[in-house]
């Protein structure tokens, strides 16, 4: 899930570190993003969330959808949420289905928009 960095910013500072801060990459449970954050963050963010790593944008998105639900729901639920919505919109892992489904879904736009185009001239013709 997450993985040090290492850092080369000068002779005074180790490799992993700033400004006594040990600086790792972690990877959003949510959207994949990957943010450079120090561990101390890293900590505060996980435990506001249930011990799930969440970036800073999906954080918002998980606050939002607590203030919009009718009901009081918990932060877990919410992050439930906020995932499962992220999933449905997120494109296929294998190009070649998503390409497929793009090239269906213009086809039926098209089909859509031609049938629409004949059944006005026949309806103005036999007016």
């Amino acid at each position: 899930m997450t993985s040090t960095e290492v850092r080369n910013n000068d002779d005074q500072h180790q490799a992993g570190e700033v400004e006594g801060s040990v600086v790792e990459l972690a990877k959003c449970e949510c959207c994949e993003l990957t943010e450079e954050c120090t561990v101390e963050y890293m900590a505060r963010v996980k435990a506001s969330h249930n011990g799930r790593w969440i970036c800073g944008l999906c954080a918002e998105a998980v606050k939002d959808e607590i203030f919009r639900s009718e009901k009081h729901i918990t932060i877990e639920e919410a992050l439930d949420r906020h995932t499962n919505f992220q999933y449905s919109f997120s494109p296929s892992p294998n190009p070649t289905i998503h390409l497929i489904l793009a090239v269906r879904r213009l086809m039926r736009r098209k089909f859509k928009s031609s049938t629409t185009d004949r059944e006005a001239t026949v309806s103005t013709l036999t007016d």
